[in-house]
């Protein structure tokens, strides 16, 4: 069954994002994944993941969660929907995340297969980008 920030097209998704509209309940791990895969297609990879990490946190501070954001994790999962979106044959975000399944559901392997550390629990991460000391994207 397809998340709710599916009832709203790419175009409204990121612009919902951008204003702050966007309700944060419907901002899931998922929908994370759908921004970055949105980035990538309008902007590139590494234009994309400047934006992704500067609209992120000016979604989160009013919030009062800017200590959820991570910037090695976002720039890594940039770098992983990108990695599939080489791969995929894909038009549309739900087509494309049910043929790569792993992002979703085993999203944290994939990161432990870049990195021999924890980097949810690695202070540095938050504020900068850490790059994979096992497998580089």
């Amino acid at each position: 069954m397809p998340e709710k920030h599916h009832l709203l097209s790419d175009v409204e998704f990121s612009q919902q994002f951008y204003n702050k509209t966007l309700s944060p309940e419907i901002f899931t791990h998922e929908a994370h994944l759908r921004l970055a895969w949105i980035m990538i297609q309008n902007h590139g990879l590494k234009l994309g993941a400047e934006i992704i990490c500067e609209q992120i946190l000016a979604f989160v501070k009013p919030l009062g969660a800017e200590e959820k954001f991570n910037k090695t994790l976002t720039v890594a999962s940039m770098n992983m929907v990108n990695h599939f979106m080489e791969k995929a044959k894909t038009d549309t975000f739900l087509d494309f995340i049910q043929a790569f399944p792993p992002l979703k559901y085993g999203f944290k392997q994939l990161l432990d297969q870049h990195y021999s550390f924890d980097i949810l629990k690695d202070e540095r991460t938050r504020k900068e980008y850490i790059e994979p000391d096992l497998l580089v994207f």
